[in-house]
Parts: C-alpha cells; sequence; structure tokens
C-alpha cells in the first residue's frame, strides 16, 4: 500500500516551484497589463478560502485544502491568461503528485482550480465554492501596478477605486456579504459591473452552493 503525504499549506507556501510558478504567472500578466496576481494574491486567497469554510463548520482538512488550491489557482498563468484555470489545474496536479499528495486530495485541488474562472467555472464542490467567492472578491487599490495608467484601463480604475473591500460569512443566518466602498472620482460604480458582474453573479452560485444567500452591497447599498 502506498504512504502518502499529509501535505499542509504551509508545505505548499514553502516549496520553491510553487513560489516560482506564482511568480511568473504574475510576471507573464503584469507584461500584458493585468492587476497583481502574485503571492499576495494567492496568499489573500489561500486565507480567505479557508476561513470560508471554516466560518461554515467543515473539517480541518477540507478547509486546508481550501487554502492550498487558493494558493495555487493563478500558476496556469504561466502557460497564458487563456485557459489558465484547466492549466493550472494540471500544473498542480503534477507538482502535488510529485509531492506524493493522495489522489483523492488531488482531485478536489484540480477541481477547483480548474472551476475557477468565470468564463467556465462553475462551484463543483465546497473547495472550488470557496475558491469562487475569495478569489472574485479580491479587488482592492494595492493589486494596481506602480507603472500601471489608471485613466486608460477599466480594471486598473476600479481596483484604484475600491477604499475598502470585506466578504463576511454569517452563518447563523446563512449569508455571504460582499461589502465595498468605492470612490466614485476614481469611477462610477457601473464602471465595477462592467467588468464584474459575471464574477458576481458567479458568487452568488458559490455561495448558494455553500447553502447561503450573497449580497453584494456597494456605498451601503445592497445591489445583490
Amino acid at each position: 500500500m502506498t504512504k502518502y503525504a499529509h501535505l499542509l499549506p504551509e508545505d505548499i507556501f514553502a516549496n520553491p516551484e510553487a513560489k516560482v510558478y506564482v511568480e511568473a504567472g504574475n510576471s507573464c500578466l503584469g507584461a500584458l497589463g493585468f492587476t497583481e496576481h502574485g503571492r499576495p494574491h494567492a496568499k489573500r486567497c489561500s486565507n480567505y478560502a479557508r476561513d470560508i469554510l471554516a466560518a461554515l463548520s467543515f473539517d480541518q482538512r477540507t478547509c486546508e485544502l481550501a487554502a492550498i488550491a487558493g494558493y495555487l489557482h493563478d500558476i496556469g498563468n504561466t502557460v497564458n491568461r487563456v485557459d489558465h484555470a484547466h492549466s493550472g489545474a494540471i500544473m498542480a496536479f503534477t507538482l502535488l503528485t510529485q509531492l506524493n499528495m493522495p489522489p483523492e486530495e488531488i482531485a478536489v485541488i484540480c477541481s477547483a482550480i480548474g472551476h475557477h474562472d468565470e468564463k467556465t467555472a462553475f462551484p463543483v464542490n465546497a473547495v472550488s465554492a470557496a475558491l469562487i467567492l475569495s478569489d472574485k472578491s479580491d479587488v482592492r487599490r494595492t493589486r494596481v501596478r506602480k507603472n500601471a495608467i489608471i485613466a486608460s484601463d477599466i480594471h486598473d480604475r476600479v481596483n484604484y477605486a475600491v477604499v475598502n473591500s470585506s466578504l463576511k460569512i454569517d452563518a447563523e443566518n446563512k449569508l455571504c456579504v460582499f461589502n465595498i466602498t468605492i470612490d466614485t472620482e476614481i469611477c462610477p460604480v457601473m464602471e465595477y459591473f462592467e467588468i464584474f458582474l459575471d464574477r458576481m453573479v458567479l458568487c452568488r452560485k458559490a455561495a448558494d452552493f455553500l447553502g447561503l444567500t450573497f449580497e453584494l452591497i456597494i456605498n451601503d447599498t445592497r445591489l445583490l
């Protein structure tokens, strides 16, 4: 019988190959003019995904798998932005197999990574639902790169306009509340919806999978 490794999120954070893939993907997206997708985004998604499931009383191991998926979810950008969720799932499969993780755990993580991009995503399991919510709610000024020209790119402008954002799980009332504050002198709320509406609809599906009602509040007004 094969003896598999019990990998913790901290093992993946410290893994040099994983670090290279996360940063390489971020570098590629930087050359293409996209917002930050490096270790800050990866760690934030990792933490949020774990916290979401912990707040809903999922077992510790499922929470750990969500943290691993959150950290690795964007490594496919090393290959190409197009279909990066699918390439990333394959890359994660190779990396985690080499690290001797159990196949049933690899399957959960790869499914989550492969289903996180809004063009092809669907919450197929609890880990994927948590990853979707953590990834799509990471909107913040610090994701805008230093050399960005805010006025010319709507993605940079919207991220730069976000003064504050939070994703909170209210397990008792079965709510998932995404609350953001936008500086409307930088961009109107409509611009947020222009690029994020598909993502918010996906968040609603992810919340529903977890038995929650998704609420989007922008500048103290509930919009979803």
